[in-house]
């Protein structure tokens, strides 16, 4: 059985928006990651991987992005605790707000250029997602 999370990679001018975990999470506490989160039972059926990203990224960083969104890649990993992890990731834009720290799950919100992110990344960040939303954004011009 996999626990299924969403993150999205949210763009502006050419920087990307970037969560710092919170120090008390139990996976990666502390390090960088885009926003989002797991599934939940309670997310809506239709659409369920949007319709969490759309609620995780509401909660963790108070903004509301657009509802198109599009799919850059998925990739398995294992958490801390050995729970095997099915992650998604969309490239998204914002359709409203500031981001803020909304949530104890975050520790810090930045806009960051593909080349901080890339010099700051934790092990399991592959330089593909990266290049994976630059290859999106370019499919969606």
């Amino acid at each position: 059985m996999f626990v299924v999370n969403v993150e999205g990679a949210i763009e502006r001018d050419g920087r990307y928006l970037m969560i710092v975990r919170g120090l008390e999470e139990s996976h990666a506490p502390g390090a960088l990651s885009f926003p989002g989160g797991k599934v939940e039972p309670t997310d809506e059926p239709e659409n369920a991987l949007e319709s969490t990203l759309l609620r995780e990224i509401s909660e963790e960083v108070g903004v509301e992005i657009r509802k198109k969104m599009t799919y850059v890649e998925s990739r398995l990993f294992d958490m801390d605790d050995g729970s095997k992890v099915l992650n998604v990731l969309f490239l998204c834009d914002i359709e409203a707000g500031t981001p803020f720290v909304g949530s104890e799950e975050v520790q810090s919100v930045r806009w960051m250029t593909p080349e901080e992110i890339l010099r700051d990344r934790p092990p399991w960040f592959k330089d593909s997602t990266m290049q994976g939303g630059e290859e999106a954004r370019r499919r969606d011009a």
